[in-house]
Order: C-alpha cells, then structure tokens, then sequence
C-alpha cells in the first residue's frame, strides 16, 4: 500500500528543485527559509533517503530526487491548472435575459456582439419565450417584456414603443391593386397580433373610422409569424418598423403607405427588486437603455 505525504512536503520539494534555492524556494510558497529545509528534512527523513545534495552553488537533486521530480512537477501544474479553472468559475458572470422570440430575433441578437464585447466577463443567456415568466421561479435576471408597463412587485423601465408599419408582399399590391389611402387597406384581406387592436386604431389614427373590416382576418401570437405570413402574400401586415426592415430591404415586403404610428405598447426592462445591485445587472441594463435610445 503506498504512503501518503503531506501535499505542502511534495510542493515545497518541488519549489526547491524547481530553483535550486531554499531561498528561492521560500520567496515563492511567501514562507521562511527555515520552514522549507525543515519540509524537505522532514521528507527525506520519512522515506529514509537523501533528495537533494549541498553545493557552494546551492541544492542539487540526487538521483533518488531526479527520478521523482519531473511527475511531481507535473502533477503540480495540473492541479494550479485545475484551481485556475476553479477560480474562472467563481469569477465569472452569467446573466440570464428572457424576451419573446422577434425581439430577440430582430434586435437583440443582433447588437448582443457590442455588449460581449463591452463586457466579455459577462456570459449572457438568452431565453425566446413568449410565455410570462416567474423571474424568481424560472431564475431570469432581466426580462425584456412588450406590454402596458404594468408588472407589480417588479422595477420596470421604459424603452422604447415599436412604430408600426403596413407591410404587405409585393406582388399582392402591385399594379392597379397599388394602395393610395389608410382606406385602401381595406380591400385586403388583414393579418392581426392576438388582441386585433392595432389596425382600428392605426386606421382611426388616419382617418379611417368604425369599419368591421378592420377587426377580420387571421390573427398571429407572434409577430414574426406575422411577417411570414405576410410574406406569404396572405395579407397586409401592421408590424414593427424595425422588424420589417431585414425583409423589406430583401424585397420579401414592401412598405405600402408612408403612415408610421406609434403602437399602444412598449418595451421594458424587468427586473426583480434589488438585481441592479448586481454588477452584471446593471451593466446589461446601462447598455440596453443606450441601445434603445439610438434606434
């Protein structure tokens, strides 16, 4: 069965062999020199057999000691190695960002790359969901929530409100079909979000009052669902200018009236209270804030 020795009696005989020095050994462990030759007498006394030989110049490794010292040299870096690694870990910040999958798709990610590089400490998860989630039960550190601003027991801060856009493919608006007025939207057939709000108040925004059609057509939870199926030439679409842009410069839609109009809902960063005490927090939130003020 083989003996166990001390770790600090193998690291100090190390030290030593490494330098050649008791003095060179001590100034790297930060101890005394008489702490290191009692280590390495302390060593050599246990497995009954000389590790060093005393030179003018200093300590030379005998035989017995050169025969050992290059595995435990080894070992030795393997395990500062593993404690560096342990250390990257306890260093390391990880921030956990929940949104709905267009956000994410269509303006988060693609600035995300100047918030790494502001912050490459930080690692920064991205969750696409369009379920409300539980920040204390689901462990979200910021959520990215499109709504009223209404969220209790929550810190919420304004961002930006989307401007809506309608979009269309081109084909389907093309020619004689070519719309002049809010009221020529009309004649086709109309996609919604969810709540089938946005076009009555688009159209009323322009003069375009208290018609049924604007309430008709299918209705998609998710607005990038909505620019396919735009796309797919089913019908005119109110969608964020800024999510229509990749499409519209692709050609796969057209703007079909210069009429922006500012949606009733906003974007907001939601924290839990207290998580700007958070280095990472507060750094993710600096940046998204500067980000939303420049689009």
């Amino acid at each position: 069965m083989a003996t166990s020795f001390p770790l600090q009696t193998l690291r100090t005989f190390v030290e030593v062999g490494q330098r050649g020095s008791v003095k060179a050994a001590a100034e790297a462990l930060h101890v005394t020199s008489g702490a290191v030759s009692q280590q390495i007498r302390l060593l050599e006394d246990r497995l009954g057999i000389a590790l060093f030989t005393r030179e003018r110049q200093g300590l030379r490794l005998t035989e017995a000691g050169a025969s050992v010292y290059p595995s435990l040299l080894e070992a030795f870096a393997q395990v500062d190695k593993a404690v560096d690694t342990l250390q990257a870990f306890k260093t390391r910040q990880t921030l956990t960002v929940s949104t709905v999958a267009t956000f994410a798709a269509s303006w988060l990610v693609p600035r995300l790359g100047r918030f790494n590089q502001l912050h490459p400490q930080i690692e920064v998860r991205v969750e696409a969901t369009s379920n409300l989630v539980d920040m204390r039960r689901d462990r979200v550190d910021v959520a990215l929530r499109h709504g009223l601003g209404n969220y209790p027991g929550l810190d919420v801060t304004r961002l930006m409100a989307p401007v809506l856009v309608p979009v269309a493919c081109p084909s389907l608006v093309a020619g004689s079909r070519a719309i002049q007025k809010p009221e020529d939207c009309l004649d086709f057939p109309l996609l919604h979000d969810t709540d089938r709000a946005d076009w009555p108040l688009w159209l009323a925004a322009h003069g375009a009052f208290d018609d049924p059609r604007a309430e008709r057509g299918t209705a998609f939870e998710d607005d990038y669902l909505l620019i396919r199926a735009a796309a797919a030439c089913q019908g005119l679409a109110l969608v964020p200018q800024e999510y229509a842009r990749e499409e519209i410069a692709a050609g796969r839609l057209v703007q079909v009236l210069d009429k922006p109009w500012p949606a009733r809902f906003a974007y907001y960063l939601v924290t839990l209270p207290g998580a700007m005490e958070r280095v990472e927090v507060q750094a993710f939130a600096d940046w998204i804030k500067a980000e939303a003020q420049n689009i």
